[in-house]
């Protein structure tokens, strides 16, 4: 399984980014898919899940109404459009099936 999320950066409170995780080793088309973050010095949080044929969207209380998750199962890939970003989204963002086997994140960092 490998997972290479992209997409991170600095952005100000307010802005937005696009998060991508390309994904190879296992049949994305089947699987279940999640954005996880960790913040410094925090335990990892999960972000939003997204079923096999984009449907059963879920997204955790903080970012529901501000991030969008999607996929493209034919380019085995994930997505996070990120929008009105806040400073407590800061984090390394990880994508994955599960929270054992998430790639190693791309960092976002949300300040003025």
């Amino acid at each position: 399984v490998q997972l290479v999320e992209s997409g991170g950066g600095l952005v100000q409170p307010g802005g937005s980014l696009k998060l991508t995780c390309a994904a190879s080793g296992f049949t994305f088309s089947n699987a279940r898919m999640n954005w996880f973050r960790q913040a410094p010095g925090k335990v990892p949080e999960w972000v939003s899940g997204i079923g096999s044929d984009g449907r059963m969207i879920q997204y955790a209380t903080s970012v529901k109404g501000r991030f969008t998750i999607s996929r493209d199962n034919a380019k085995n890939m994930l997505y996070l459009q990120m929008n009105d970003l806040k400073p407590e989204d800061t984090g390394n963002y990880l994508c994955g099936p599960s929270a054992g086997t998430r790639g190693q994140g791309t960092q976002v960092i949300v300040s003025s």
